[in-house]
């Protein structure tokens, strides 16, 4: 079972939500969020990201880096305004990306479920990040940014979605990049419905957030080792996509040298092994992978992925890995080595060509995207995906329902 709970909400008004509503904290640098930010005093990138609001060469872990988060929560529940659910609420979250929509249910969920795996992970933390998203929380006493979960659909959910959305929204704007976020209040009666239909969910998975969703277990943790009781610390945001709505994008990768290799030897150790063939920029199916190798792009074909393997071991992140990078041009642990970066599917294969055509990268890597099945059956597994495997969009936005703790 999953159990969704309402929650009052922390919300600009009506009139200021376009304005406050921010690209998540983890998606974009120092630089790329203190130019979204800039002119716009509302933007909740001043709370996610209140680097921005100090000097350039600030150390983002700074103490007065959380101070000022606080600072500018405060400011901003005053200026914009942003103002406290009346009542326990939940909410339906429309994104619609071009011809791409997808619906789900803002509320909060059991941190009891989180520990227990009853809410499924495919991903490693890193101990840092849960340090600054832990005391993140800690400092405004606030869950800022929803953790995105998937479900295997619900007939009832959808029954309760389609009513919902027949009403008028709380919130209907575009974003700068032509995201449209629409957001309507779940009727009293129909959050019953909606509680008692995530009842018979067998299961939730993390899809994008694991680090919001771990943060909120800690902090839970340092609260009730204190002389808190039960509270609201005891669940976390997060807005809840039924998988047959959800789009994945690839994770591609560049590589910044080519190790003790030349672009010749490369391409021929390359074709010792694989069959490779000129191709498109982007893989036309699983167990292809496009490579950008000076001036065009080749196919990879991996061949048919190992039987009886582990789950993750089967993806073609993680073949890429085994077969190329790792033995032919000496990546080891992706996590830590500097020679690899990672360039979300959004940015296009106009990115991956940019980074090699400038000689920031010697080549890059065009994956084929993961599917939401492959998500759940390595969580079902309780096995764990390679870093960077995929990439969810649209993205949600912080700052239109913030849970107070």
């Amino acid at each position: 079972m999953a159990t969704i709970v309402p929650f009052r909400a922390l919300r600009p008004v009506p009139n200021a939500a376009e304005r406050v509503a921010a690209v998540p904290y983890d998606v974009v640098n120092a630089g790329e969020a203190r130019a979204l930010a800039a002119g716009n005093p509302l933007s909740f990138l001043h709370v996610s990201r209140a680097e921005i609001d100090l000097p350039a060469a600030a150390d983002p872990y700074a103490d007065e880096v959380y101070a000022k988060a606080a600072e500018n929560f405060t400011r901003l529940r005053t200026q914009a305004p942003l103002i406290v659910e009346q009542a326990p609420t939940l909410y339906v979250y429309r994104l619609q990306m071009g011809a791409h929509v997808q619906t789900g249910l803002a509320g909060c969920f059991s941190l009891d479920e989180y520990d227990a795996d009853a809410i499924k992970k495919h991903e490693r933390t890193r101990r840092d990040k849960e340090d600054d998203r832990t005391r993140h929380i800690l400092e405004l006493r606030a869950q800022t940014g929803p953790v995105f979960l998937t479900y295997r659909a619900s007939a009832a959910v959808d029954e309760v979605v389609a009513r919902t959305v027949a009403a008028p929204a709380l919130f209907d704007f575009a974003a700068v990049d032509g995201v449209r976020h629409t957001i309507w209040p779940v009727a009293a009666g129909d959050t019953r419905a909606v509680v008692a239909a995530f009842a018979a969910v067998p299961a939730l998975y993390i899809a994008d957030g694991h680090h919001r969703a771990a943060s909120a277990a800690r902090v839970r943790q340092q609260l009730r080792s204190g002389s808190h009781a039960a509270g609201e610390w005891d669940t976390f945001l997060a807005v809840a996509f039924p998988d047959n709505q959800m789009q994945v994008l690839p994770y591609n990768r560049i590589v910044r040298d080519l190790g003790s290799h030349s672009r010749e030897s490369l391409l021929a150790s390359l074709r010792e092994r694989f069959e490779v063939r000129d191709g498109p920029a982007s893989p036309a199916r699983k167990g292809d992978v496009t490579i950008f190798l000076g001036d065009r792009w080749r196919t990879i074909d991996l061949g048919p992925a190992p039987r009886g393997a582990d789950p993750a071991d089967r993806l073609d992140v993680s073949r890429l890995q085994s077969l190329i990078l790792g033995p032919l041009l000496g990546i080891g642990d992706v996590r830590t080595d500097k020679r690899i970066d990672f360039v979300g599917g959004a940015r296009g294969t106009a990115a991956l060509e940019r980074h090699v055509t400038e000689g920031t990268a010697a080549v890059a890597f065009s994956m084929y995207p993961v599917s939401v099945d492959d998500l759940m059956a390595i969580s079902d597994a309780g096995s764990i995906m390679p870093p960077k495997s995929t990439w969810f969009e649209p993205k949600l936005r912080d700052g239109l329902l913030t849970h107070l703790i």
